[in-house]
């Protein structure tokens, strides 16, 4: 175990990681959580399954994935990069040509999040209607 992940006395079960695993994104410390919140969040994962489809530059990852501003796609990317999600190849042409693309783990994260992402997709009647009777019964107090 990490020295980032070991479990603290203090902390309530749930924040304590299983033991027979090195890292728990349960623990307070555990750089996992950071990774986690990288592949998680709004842009993360949108970048990941866009990234599935195949290499891109940074202009078609933007169209791609509409609403995202220049400066989080860059900061999702560096954040990818680092965690080793994606590869950045810089071409040296005139002007410079940026392509990324996913790692073999980038790959592996991706396509479980796909799975996720259509399994929410497909079930958005459900998700609707349950909105809608959630937004009745609290308008209706």
């Amino acid at each position: 175990m990490t020295p980032e992940c070991t479990p603290r006395q203090d902390l309530p079960a749930q924040d304590v990681p299983a033991p027979d695993l090195p890292y728990s994104v349960f623990a307070r410390a555990c750089p996992s959580r950071t990774t986690l919140e990288h592949v998680t969040g709004r842009w993360g994962a949108l970048t990941l399954g866009a990234l599935h489809e195949g290499s891109l530059r940074f202009n078609q990852l933007r169209r791609r994935v509409d609403g995202v501003s220049e400066k989080m796609l860059s900061q999702t990317l560096h954040a990818l990069e680092r965690d080793g999600l994606v590869h950045r190849e810089a071409q040296p042409t005139n002007p410079p040509r940026v392509d990324y693309e996913l790692t073999p783990l980038g790959r592996e994260v991706a396509e479980r999040l796909l799975a996720l992402i259509q399994c929410v997709e497909g079930r958005m009647d459900e998700v609707l209607a349950a909105r809608a009777r959630y937004d009745a019964a609290r308008g209706a107090r």
